[in-house]
């Protein structure tokens, strides 16, 4: 079963990573700015990813705008999710930039022969280190709002969206990325608010996969989300009847530590629930996972994860050099751009 996303070392494709990326184990592939010098060596790298590997590889990355955004010189730059609803007045006009937005980031990435990128973020509130303006706000309709109309800006571009980090990041202040971190609120309190943004989107049916947050919930279960039934299977597949698939955040991130080394991590989240799990910055970490990792599961839901994984994959590109001459991109490039530097320049 190939649920695995490893990262790579740098501009190019190394023979190591081939043979890691052929492993009956992996089903794709995340970049990050290390793999990232200009476009025209990007677009060599993952041509040669597609050509080299005798699979299709789910190519994904971080290019949600704002501060997360892996690939800059030479591509839009993308305001922070936050600046929509503090810059710009009309909510009927933050919605349309919004969904600008959603199409622009994808548009730009399935041009590139990228897949996925994970966004948009649900978390609410902008107090969390690891999240600050990546929210787009406080409010819940607000957040919804905007939300809606930045995926349907993603799906009108080819490119499915991973809600992120269920069931919300927005209320603890530590980072994921450097620790643990812990929300004491009540079950009624993340319930009534943090749960809002993907319960509405998943019955809107406009959320093609979620990744769950490092995060543990201590009033509701002692486990971190991404690793937890409860959150993943009790609330998220069968109280909430979410169907599409459940990505790990990175199991390298010291926030997964809590739940082992990374084989036993990766057992923890997948045992839980998550169909696809990425692993990343930790080389030695994957080979461990694919050297000792041993999966049994029944045949439907080995299909299951399969129909997830392949719902995930880009239905429609443009090229680059067509996507330059099309209006709408160079008019959302100016404005988009015109935006993040204004919130740039405001939060300064």
């Amino acid at each position: 079963m190939s649920t695995l996303l490893i990262d790579l070392a740098g501009y190019e494709l190394e023979q190591e990573e081939i043979e890691l990326l052929e492993h009956p184990l992996v089903a794709g592939l995340i970049l990050f700015t290390r793999n990232f010098h200009d476009r025209a060596q990007l677009q060599a790298l993952i041509q040669s990813v597609r050509q080299k590997v005798k699979k299709p590889l789910l190519i994904t990355v971080d290019q949600e705008g704002g501060r997360v955004q892996r690939f800059r010189d030479g591509f839009t730059q993308l305001p922070a999710m936050q600046a929509f609803s503090a810059l710009i007045n009309d909510p009927i006009e933050q919605q349309k930039m919004a969904f600008e937005a959603g199409w622009q980031m994808a548009a730009e990435m399935t041009a590139l022969d990228i897949d996925l990128s994970f966004a948009p973020v649900l978390d609410l509130g902008h107090q969390c280190k690891a999240i600050g303006d990546r929210s787009f706000g406080c409010e819940i309709k607000s957040a919804v709002d905007l939300a809606s109309n930045f995926i349907r800006g993603m799906h009108q571009a080819g490119m499915a969206a991973t809600g992120k980090h269920f069931p919300g990041h927005g209320h603890v202040i530590a980072d994921s990325h450097l620790e643990t971190p812990y929300d004491e609120r009540s079950q009624e309190d993340i319930f009534n608010q943090d749960i809002q943004p993907f319960q509405q989107l998943i019955e809107q049916n406009l959320l093609q996969a979620i990744m769950p947050a490092h995060v543990i919930y201590s009033q509701c279960d002692n486990q971190p989300a991404s690793g937890s039934k409860y959150w993943l299977q009790d609330i998220l597949r069968s109280q909430l009847n979410f169907n599409g698939a459940i990505f790990s955040d990175d199991l390298g991130m010291k926030g997964a530590g809590f739940m082992g080394d990374f084989v036993v991590r990766s057992e923890q989240a997948l045992n839980a629930g998550c169909d696809l799990l990425l692993l990343c910055n930790e080389r030695d970490g994957v080979i461990q996972v694919l050297d000792n990792l041993k999966l049994s599961e029944k045949q439907s839901c080995f299909l299951l994860r399969q129909q997830r994984l392949q719902s995930l994959f880009k239905c429609k590109k443009l090229t680059w050099s067509e996507l330059e001459r099309t209006p709408r991109w160079l008019e959302n490039r100016q404005k988009l751009t015109a935006l993040q530097q204004q919130w740039l320049a405001t939060k300064n």
